[in-house]
Parts: structure tokens; C-alpha cells; sequence
């Protein structure tokens, strides 16, 4: 009987990794589009806001306020994009897509300094990109935040008194460089191998009932059973393989750390990709052609990519939404993926998101072979 049901495996296996090496658009998708868009995405998707094209308006005109600009645009955040008369005129240049900020030097500003009283500086941002508006306004903010505590402990001195101080001492843990590639690297792993694997299963039986393979194989003595296992272990291999060639690009293109368990990270990987691949086999029951199954692939792909806290922080959305998010099996893969290489997790720290990939592996597992003999038969 052993001998029986590897037989059958072996052959249904062998009849897939054949019929898919022959399509070489498959090819492409499962093993170089991966490559490519690993590439594509961690180079092009930046989140690190800096040169900010940023005009300024110095009514005061004098020696300080021109270092006190000079050195707001020094740490690169803020870049001069040119110089307007008025706010009015700076507001225009906004408005017209020249710069995305401007600081506004009111007039007597070095004279209200002098004399310790209060001056203010307005900054315009524009709001058309949230986040970009928020860190100019954010870095401008701190600029002046700390330029005014400076100034207060230079005329305390001059004045005899100490002033109490408080030293804030940041500590950047797990990327330290705050750089955005080491982030987003795990989280695009987790998003190609949900696009790759589901929507190539998903086309797999559809393909075999267009071309009249899936009535030869159904006359075979093949088991129900081996016949699905057999459908999904190449593809099981082929996602693992894809899985070392992102750890392997982004090691070594992004700098993305290797610090977790990389028992851990297997772990993860075979019980996600069992989820993928029941998802595509599942959608592959519900079709009857190839361009149904890549859609209804496409359908499941979008909002499980949207819903998984990849782009967006899951805590951002609505509550009703963040709920949602629980019945999401890239979610918990995109977690366990950070936690391993950026945080050093070991089986102990992500045994909850292993614990909840199980669960819906077995589950999705279970729906698509009872969908898939009900199929066959």
C-alpha cells in the first residue's frame, strides 16, 4: 500500500512540474517575476521623507534670521525650492505644485528674540500627502523647538541662573537606521508569494479542464487524495525556493537583517504557502476557465495584501476593519516574517501567528479537498 501511494504521488507530481515547466509564461511568474519585483519594490517604495522642496519667506531680513533659515535646511529634510516676498505668495507657489512647504520668517523676529519676547514662525505644508506634510511639519516643529530652549539657557547663563534641564537620549531598536527597506522587504516576501502561489494554483485545474488533460488523469487509478497533494507539492517547493531567493536579494541589495530562527521562518513559510495554495486550489473548484480562476485569485490577492498591515499599520485603521484583519492569513505571516529577521523572534515569540497559520491552513486545507471531489466526481 506504501509503495502504492507513492507511486501515485511521485506521478501526478512528476505530470505537474512537467506541464508547468513547459508554460514558459509560468516560469516567468513563479521564478523570475519574484526576482524582479523584490527588486522594483524595495528600490522604489521609500517612506523616508527628506528633501521637501520647501520655500521661505524671510521678512525680517537680517543676518539671523538667515542662519536660523540656513540651519532649518541643513539636516536635508527640508530643501530651498526658492524664495516668495510674502505668505501669500509662498501660499501661490503651494498651490501650484512648486514646493510642498514654506517657512515664513515674520518681520522683528530678531528684535522680539533679543528683547525675550515671543516670536512665531509659520509653516505651510501641503496636505495632498499626508505623511510628507507631517514630517516637514514635524522637523521644522523640532528645529525651532529646540533653536527657542537654546536660546533660553544662553540668557539664562548670561543672567547667572541654571536652568533645570532634561536630556532626552533616543534609542532606535530593530532598525536603527530607520531606513524603510529593511521594513518593507518581509512584508513584499509575504505579498509576491500570495500573488504567485494563489493565482498560479488557481489556474492549474482550470488549465487542465481547457485543454482536456483533467478527464486523462480522472481514468487513471490515481486516488483522489494524491492527485490533490500531488497538485500542490511542486508548488510548495517552488515557494520555498522563492523564499530564499527574496531572503538572499534583500540580504544583500537592502541590507535586510538575518537575525530570527530560521526554524521559525520554515515553519511559517510551509504552513502559509499550505494556506495559498488551498486558497488557489479552491478558487480552482469554483472557476471553469483559466481567466475566471485568475480573477477570482486576483479578487482574494487584493484585499488579503491591503488587510495585512504591509503598507499601512493595521492599528490605522477602523476598528471594524482591524477586526477583519484577524481572519487574514498574511497578516500573521507578515508579523512572524518582522518578528524573525528584524527582532531575532524564535519559535516561542511567533508560536501565536504559528499557531493561527495552522489553523487556517487546516482549514482552507480541508474546505478545498472536499470542494475538490466533489469536483472530480
Amino acid at each position: 500500500m506504501s509503495r502504492r501511494w507513492r507511486v501515485q504521488l511521485t506521478a501526478v507530481v512528476r505530470k505537474e512540474v512537467l506541464q508547468t515547466v513547459r508554460d514558459k509564461r509560468i516560469v516567468f511568474m513563479l521564478v523570475a517575476a519574484p526576482l524582479i519585483q523584490t527588486l522594483l519594490f524595495g528600490a522604489a517604495v521609500d517612506l523616508d521623507v527628506d528633501d521637501v522642496p520647501t520655500v521661505v519667506v524671510d521678512g525680517d531680513r537680517t543676518t539671523a534670521s538667515r542662519e536660523l533659515v540656513r540651519r532649518v535646511l541643513a539636516d536635508g529634510t527640508l530643501s530651498r525650492a526658492g524664495t516668495a516676498p510674502s505668505a501669500a505668495d509662498a501660499e501661490r507657489m503651494l498651490d501650484e505644485g512648486r514646493a510642498a512647504a514654506a517657512i515664513v520668517v515674520p518681520p522683528r523676529l530678531s528684535a522680539d528674540l533679543e528683547a525675550g519676547r515671543a516670536a512665531r514662525v509659520q509653516i505651510l505644508v501641503d496636505g495632498t500627502d499626508p505623511n510628507r506634510s507631517s514630517v516637514a511639519a514635524a522637523a521644522a516643529s523640532r528645529f525651532f523647538g529646540e533653536e527657542a530652549q537654546r536660546m533660553s539657557r544662553e540668557r539664562a547663563a548670561r543672567s547667572g541662573a541654571v536652568p533645570p534641564r532634561i536630556e532626552v537620549v533616543p534609542r532606535v531598536l530593530y532598525n536603527a537606521s530607520l531606513e524603510t527597506s529593511p521594513y518593507l522587504v518581509p512584508g513584499i516576501m509575504a505579498m509576491l508569494l500570495v500573488v504567485v502561489t494563489t493565482i498560479v494554483t488557481a489556474m492549474g485545474l482550470a488549465r487542465e479542464r481547457e485543454v482536456g488533460t483533467l478527464e486523462q488523469v480522472l481514468v487513471t487509478p490515481i486516488e483522489r487524495r494524491w492527485l490533490l497533494v500531488g497538485k500542490m507539492v511542486p508548488f510548495l517547493v517552488i515557494g520555498a525556493f522563492d523564499v530564499l531567493l527574496v531572503l538572499s536579494v534583500g540580504s544583500w541589495v537592502f541590507a535586510v537583517p538575518l537575525h530570527g530562527s530560521f526554524v521559525a521562518l520554515a515553519a511559517g513559510t510551509v504552513v502559509y504557502l499550505l494556506c495559498t495554495l488551498a486558497v488557489g486550489l479552491l478558487i480552482s473548484t469554483m472557476s471553469t476557465t483559466q481567466q475566471q480562476s485568475f480573477l477570482g485569485g486576483f479578487l482574494f490577492a487584493l484585499p488579503a495584501i491591503l488587510l495585512s498591515g504591509i503598507m499601512t499599520p493595521i492599528h490605522s485603521m477602523p476598528r471594524w476593519l482591524q477586526l477583519v484583519t484577524y481572519a487574514n492569513p498574511l497578516r500573521y505571516y507578515a508579523e512572524l516574517v518582522r518578528s524573525v529577521l528584524l527582532k531575532g523572534a524564535g519559535v516561542v515569540d511567533v508560536a501565536f501567528q504559528l499557531g493561527a497559520l495552522a489553523v487556517f491552513a487546516a482549514a482552507i486545507v480541508t474546505a478545498a479537498a472536499l470542494r475538490f471531489g466533489k469536483t472530480l466526481g
